[in-house]
């Protein structure tokens, strides 16, 4: 069961980075930024899963991705990588609240930068899950 859920996770992931694709494409920056928060908050979702761990029901990719790290036993090193992109995670999370409450313009590159930034944690994540 768990399986199929994990890969029914990264599934959606990956739609959501599809449609974070579709949307920049469009001049949709805001709604790209959003779908790229949530592609990345499934895909952390789907590597707790993997460790064991029911995920929280939290909406945060920054405290996701310090409960992976401290699943896997490498605390510190998700907390160095955590501290060093500290912006690109609150700029995910803003991302996050401003597209369901409040209205904020994002713009080309940021979101150019967004997507750079959800492929390195997959990266990181992976590395450091084998």
């Amino acid at each position: 069961m768990k399986r199929k859920e994990i890969e029914k996770l990264l599934e959606r992931s990956k739609k959501f980075k599809d449609a974070a694709d579709f949307h920049f494409s469009r001049g949709d920056f805001d709604l790209a930024a959003f779908n790229l928060e949530q592609s990345l908050q499934l895909f952390l979702r789907a590597k707790l899963l993997e460790e064991g761990l029911e995920f929280p029901k939290i909406h945060t990719v920054r405290r996701l991705f310090l409960l992976l790290g401290e699943s896997l036993g490498k605390l510190d090193l998700f907390k160095k990588f955590e501290d060093e992109r500290s912006l690109e995670f609150a700029s995910l999370e803003d991302a996050y609240i401003t597209a369901r409450y409040f209205p904020r313009d994002f713009e080309r590159g940021e979101v150019e930068r967004l997507k750079k930034f959800v492929e390195e944690v997959e990266e990181f994540v992976e590395r450091s899950s084998d």
